[in-house]
């Protein structure tokens, strides 16, 4: 059953009486994001400190936001590089300024968020480029950052969780320095758009499988292959060895079999898992925290987890 809450907002958004996504200039798309998400969003937050940095991209300068949480140690501090969602195509680190408040102070941490290349402008695959200089910055400048290189971790939500989850798989190979813990809220994890999920929650909870194939599109511009496991991590030939991760999925989202088909092959591998189910939920909940009384709790399981997975390999 729909949960209160996600069905409130959704009678809301329809209230509004707003024009698909998928039938919008891309702009108009991006700057109505832009001005939805605080009307969705609760009061931020207080945090230890907050500075906006910027570090050299592969496209240019690359502007990343640097959470410190409350209680966060001055040095050796756990640290996630976050990826936030939007299709590839919107957002940017305002519209996730709540959720990586949240994280840092769950994690008494560090939160690094990426403002990364978005298409249509910048298609795949300027994201991965822009997210893996996110996540070498952290490595390399660990100690000026006061995190601990053991404790680095990616995550991020919808197409941010995709980002993730190629970033781990990248730490796995070599690719990158080592992951600690990956955290996937609603990820993207096949663009093909072929699951079940995608036919049976096509309209009426939000995001809509059009919409998601208006984002597809853009972020493949002309050179992207579904089939690539950089753009489909669940086309990976092989996910065993990755970092423990902490996967949620929510039942009215067209993404729900994808991300929790790329779930049971983390668990089929046995890549440590929590594999966080929220049947009641629609796609973004968790940047509705005004509305959705379940978005808050949702981001604290995901680092409780993360704290299990280091006690457990302490031992």
């Amino acid at each position: 059953m729909l949960d209160a809450d996600a069905r409130a907002v959704l009678d809301a958004q329809a209230a509004m009486g707003r024009p698909p996504l998928d039938s919008l200039p891309v702009e108009i798309a991006k700057s109505g994001f832009l001005e939805t998400c605080p009307l969705l969003q609760g009061p931020r937050e207080a945090v230890s400190a907050v500075q906006d940095i910027t570090i050299a991209g592969s496209g240019g300068p690359l502007p990343l936001r640097v959470y410190r949480g409350q209680g966060c140690a001055v040095e050796q501090a756990p640290a996630l590089v976050f990826f936030h969602g939007g299709g590839w195509v919107l957002g940017n680190l305002e519209s996730h300024d709540t959720i990586c408040r949240w994280i840092a102070n769950d994690l008494a941490g560090v939160v690094l968020a990426v403002d990364y290349r978005l298409a249509p402008e910048h298609p795949f695959p300027a994201a991965i480029e822009d997210a893996a200089a996110a996540v070498r910055h952290a490595h390399q400048n660990a100690r000026h950052l006061g995190i601990d290189p053991a404790r680095l971790a990616v995550g991020g939500d919808s197409a941010g969780g995709n980002i993730a989850a190629v970033m781990a798989l990248m730490a796995r190979d070599g690719a990158l320095p080592p992951i600690a813990f990956q955290m996937l809220l609603y990820p993207v994890t096949d663009v093909s758009g072929d699951q079940d999920s995608y036919r049976h929650c096509a309209e009426g909870f939000g995001l809509t499988t059009a919409a998601m194939r208006w984002f597809h599109g853009h972020y493949l511009g002309k050179t992207g292959r579904p089939e690539d496991w950089r753009i489909s991590p669940l086309r990976a030939a092989d996910v065993s060895g990755l970092a423990p991760a902490f996967v949620l999925t929510a039942g009215y989202d067209p993404l729900h079999d994808e991300a929790l088909a790329y779930a049971h092959r983390l668990g089929d591998a046995d890549v440590p898992l929590l594999l966080d189910e929220n049947p009641g939920q629609i796609h973004g909940f968790i940047s509705m925290d005004l509305f959705i009384a379940a978005a808050r709790p949702a981001v604290t399981r995901a680092t409780d987890f993360w704290r299990e997975v280091e006690a457990a390999s302490a031992v």
